[in-house]
């Protein structure tokens, strides 16, 4: 293409191109680019009917499914806005989001639809779409089932009264009328965690997703023959650019997943001769623990970029994974980003991997280190807040004009991140400002002490935060999950961890846990721990 359109013409490029070529695999089930184009044509068409004009808020209340990429694309190519909502959300997460927007249609799993109707009376919703997961289950399922999909495929097919049924539009044939969309234009809005305050939705453009994922799939060598397993969760931004965006940029086919699950990941990899994985460092852990690996050839497997959420991943883990695919892959860190930016901020050079950090700026995107307190840029190897500018910054938030001003400054992304970028471009990420903890006016970054809890040979995971003390302003508290089977008290674990890693930084106070609360993506809540 001769000058920059929005990813979903590039759906229509490829439904052009090569109609029959498989666009996606799910659970056995194929569908074509073609397929891909008119399904999403088709709900796209009936948005209008319905009114959705231009720059219309359109929320996503779904796990990862066929039906998510259909509703995406077709929300864009009227020009609307796609708005997830994690679908771990409860009523009042996902009645903030809809009254924020002032949103008019929801897309909502017909197991989700008990949240949405609590939300429904207080709120501008007109108009729901029912989604339901088993609709385009193939009937000898070529992978592993997760729960959830065995009970929807067991569950009579009722169609809720007050709801539309999304396959019967999917179906239609109908096409939109065309829209004048503008790359400018915003195309997405993503509602960042919520660290402090309540959630914000970060305005992002056609523009935006487009660089982002260009640069992405240009760095991890994804072709139109290459295959892309997709299980981290499309609704977050960093599954909605490896899952949703790059296979349709690239041309790529994807096998889909509803959730993880070590089979069922094993499974995909051999029977599909998957070449590309983003996965959470615990993901490849589980992986290796399943039994009689061999069963499965993982060979095909070349690039498999890593977050290290819960546990980091290391060197030797990366050794170890590759001994364990039995081929060419090659694991690192993935990199670092935010919902502001699109993520992918960073990238691992594939062949100059530096453990520890999380890679090297992207093509076109540029990283400070600055003061906090005055603004000025840092030197190499200097501690201080990490600023990116890029074609990939946000517009800023919805409807919060104070927020934007303190975040977008002169065209920097404040991130609120600490870090620190060596003489070598290397960027390494040491935790959030607001959650770094300060023990007798030393500052105890907690995903350093984590690092270091989780080298204990009885500790599966750990998550830190701050705790009041009387004396020292605040000291470190750990919660820990131990590994199946293993022995450990606190006493014994807060005399290691002063062996291995200065006073102030070792935990005062343990407490030991089932699981840590994550997001659906697999980052710690530790705002859940505190309270």
């Amino acid at each position: 293409m001769t000058s920059p359109v929005p990813l979903h013409e590039h759906l229509r490029r490829h439904a052009r191109a090569t109609p029959d070529r498989a666009a996606l695999h799910w659970y056995g089930r194929r569908f074509t680019w073609a397929e891909l184009d008119a399904m999403s044509d088709a709900f796209a068409q009936r948005l209008q009917a319905l009114g959705v004009a231009k720059g219309d808020p359109v929320v996503l209340f779904l796990n990862n499914c066929p039906q998510y990429l259909v509703a995406h694309y077709g929300i864009q190519k009227i020009g609307a806005i796609v708005c997830p909502s994690g679908p771990l959300n409860k009523a009042h997460e996902l009645g903030y989001q809809v009254r924020d927007l002032q949103a008019r249609v929801i897309v909502a799993a017909a197991e989700l639809l008990p949240i949405v109707h609590e939300v429904r009376e207080d709120s501008a919703l007109e108009h729901v779409f029912a989604v339901h997961y088993a609709d385009w289950l193939p009937e000898q399922p070529a992978l592993a089932l997760p729960a959830e999909l065995q009970a929807a495929r067991a569950a009579a097919r009722v169609q809720p009264a007050g709801c539309e049924d999304f396959e019967a539009v999917a179906g239609s044939g109908a096409r939109p009328a065309p829209a004048e969309i503008a790359l400018g234009d915003v195309a997405l809005m993503t509602y960042t965690s919520g660290t402090t305050g309540l959630p914000k939705g970060a305005m992002l453009s056609y523009a935006n997703a487009l660089f982002k994922t260009e640069v992405t799939a240009t760095s991890a060598d994804v072709t139109q023959e290459s295959v892309a397993l997709s299980v981290a969760p499309l609704y977050h931004i960093a599954g909605m650019l490896m899952g949703v965006n790059v296979p349709v940029y690239a041309g790529a086919a994807q096998v889909l997943l509803f959730r993880f699950d070590p089979v069922a990941v094993l499974q995909a990899v051999a029977h599909h001769r998957v070449t590309h994985w983003y996965s959470i460092a615990p993901m490849n852990v589980a992986c290796m623990q399943v039994p009689e690996p061999e069963r499965f050839d993982l060979t095909s497997l070349v690039r498999n970029p890593v977050t290290s959420f819960g546990i980091v991943f290391t060197e030797p883990l990366a050794q170890k994974w590759q001994a364990f695919t039995r081929g060419p892959c090659i694991s690192h860190e993935a990199a670092y980003g935010l919902s502001e930016t699109h993520t992918m901020d960073t990238g691992m050079p594939h062949d100059a991997i530096r453990w520890g950090t999380q890679g090297k700026p992207m093509p076109g995107v540029a990283i400070r280190i600055i003061d906090p307190a005055t603004g000025a840029e840092l030197p190499a190897g200097a501690m201080g807040e990490i600023t990116v500018k890029s074609p990939g910054n946000f517009l800023g938030y919805w409807n919060k004009p104070e927020a934007t001003a303190a975040t977008l400054k002169n065209g920097w992304v404040h991130t609120g991140d600490m870090g620190k970028v060596d003489a070598d471009g290397y960027l390494t990420f040491s935790g959030r400002f607001k959650e770094m903890i300060k023990v007798s006016g030393y500052s105890v970054f907690p995903e350093e002490v984590e690092s270091i809890l989780i080298t204990h040979p009885a500790v599966a995971q750990a998550a830190v935060v701050a705790a009041p003390d009387a004396d020292k302003g605040e000291v470190v508290k750990a919660f820990i999950v131990k590994k199946p089977g293993a022995e450990l008290d606190a006493d014994a674990l807060m005399a290691w961890a002063r062996e291995h890693m200065a006073p102030y930084k070792a935990p005062r106070h343990v407490r030991f846990i089932d699981r840590l609360p994550v997001t659906g993506a697999g980052k710690v809540l530790r705002r859940l721990l505190k309270d």
